[in-house]
């Protein structure tokens, strides 16, 4: 045991406990110019690179966000489309006489209230009287050869057409004046 004390004959397990005090590292030697301005360089277009990801991703969050929003406005612009042919026969029956008087008022009321609630949900009617004829607005049913009318004038609308939120749902079917 005294062997020990004094550090001599030491056994191998007291040899691996013993470490010896830890070097400071060596400074890490700096690249030379070239390799330095080649890092650099590097980075700036990383940098650059993440820029340009940042603002890819802002966009497409704005076009998805975009994107959701208008399918939630115009959601209900198929029920309101499905709602229509319904709108155009109270219409029709309205312009019916009808021996009775309250049956003619409760289907004009009737109609004032659905048509209010279109029209609250963003429902527009388009205007065809004395408007001229737009391809993009209405649909040419019928066509009159005629001098008493300019050309291309509207001359009747059979069936009124409309805007949903600014944006057409249905053409509007007229007749359409037309100077040879």
């Amino acid at each position: 045991m005294d062997s020990v004390k004094n550090g001599q004959d030491t056994p191998a397990a007291f040899v691996d406990e013993v470490q010896p005090a830890a070097e400071p590292a060596p400074a890490a030697p700096q690249p030379p110019v070239s390799d330095r301005d080649a890092l650099l360089k590097e980075r700036n277009e990383l940098q650059e690179l993440l820029v340009r990801r940042q603002a890819e991703f802002e966009n497409y969050r704005r076009r998805v966000e975009r994107e959701r929003s208008e399918l939630f406005e115009f959601a209900s612009m198929d029920s309101v489309k499905a709602l229509l042919p319904m709108l155009d026969d109270f219409e029709r029956a309205l312009r019916v006489e009808s021996a009775d008087k309250e049956y003619a008022r409760g289907m004009e009321l009737i109609y004032q209230r659905i048509y209010e609630s279109l029209k609250k949900l963003g429902l527009e009617p388009i205007s065809t009287e004395g408007a001229k004829f737009d391809p993009h607005l209405h649909h040419a049913v019928d066509m009159v050869d005629t001098k008493d009318h300019p050309d291309q004038a509207i001359l009747k609308e059979y069936q009124r057409g409309f805007y949903f939120k600014n944006r057409l749902v249905r053409p509007a079917m007229v007749q359409v004046a037309v100077n040879q």
